[in-house]
């Protein structure tokens, strides 16, 4: 006796994208879904992480504008020991200074010097509008680092964010079609089982 080989069943690609007797209209919208919520995922992660980087970068180059260095000189020495604190120190001591402005105007300010530091000691400080220190901004490689990891993370979350809408919105598909197909079984089941002899 000849054996029949097993027939080979070949899938058909993109049987949402068409017409056939087995799609059904839900099937349609879920394809649909599918596809803009990928390209969603990749566009909108891609355009949030941008324009997220852009702005941190303009923020930093804003704030690098707006602060400039100074050289001033202490005008008194500095006190000898650093006060016991907790958490992160650089044993530095805070310490009187006096500088002069590009309009001719002096300003004083505390600054942060080495403990025991002598009265005209010179001391590099960052400066805004106002005469008032400030911190020295970030460095460009560390703007740089701040703006990359803040697009990376801008642009994960925002696609993750659409990857779970999209995941929400099939699984609410899903359960529709479970929904109607048993609607369709609970009018067709009784036909069936009634021309199967009672056993479907």
């Amino acid at each position: 006796m000849t054996r029949t080989p097993p027939e080979t069943i070949t899938p058909i690609r993109l049987w949402r994208w068409r017409r056939n007797p087995l799609r059904r209209h839900g099937d349609l919208v879920e394809a649909w879904v599918v596809l803009l919520t990928w390209v969603f995922v990749v566009m909108g992660g891609a355009l949030a992480g941008w324009a997220a980087a852009s702005s941190v970068d303009s923020a930093l180059a804003v704030r690098r504008d707006r602060v400039h260095e100074v050289r001033a000189v202490l005008t008194g020495p500095a006190p000898k020991t650093a006060p016991s604190r907790g958490g992160y120190d650089d044993d530095r001591v805070w310490a009187k200074a006096r500088w002069t402005d590009g309009r001719g105007a002096v300003h004083t300010d505390k600054a942060k010097v080495n403990p025991g530091a002598p009265a005209g000691t010179t001391v590099d400080l960052w400066t805004d509008g106002t005469g008032r220190t400030v911190p020295p901004p970030a460095s460009l490689a560390e703007s740089m680092l701040q703006t990359v990891l803040t697009g990376v993370l801008v642009a994960q979350i925002t696609s993750t964010a659409v990857w779970g809408c999209g995941r929400l919105a099939c699984g609410s598909l899903v359960r529709r079609r479970l929904a109607d197909w048993d609607e369709e079984w609970s009018r067709v089941g009784p036909e069936w089982r009634r021309l199967s002899g009672g056993r479907g």
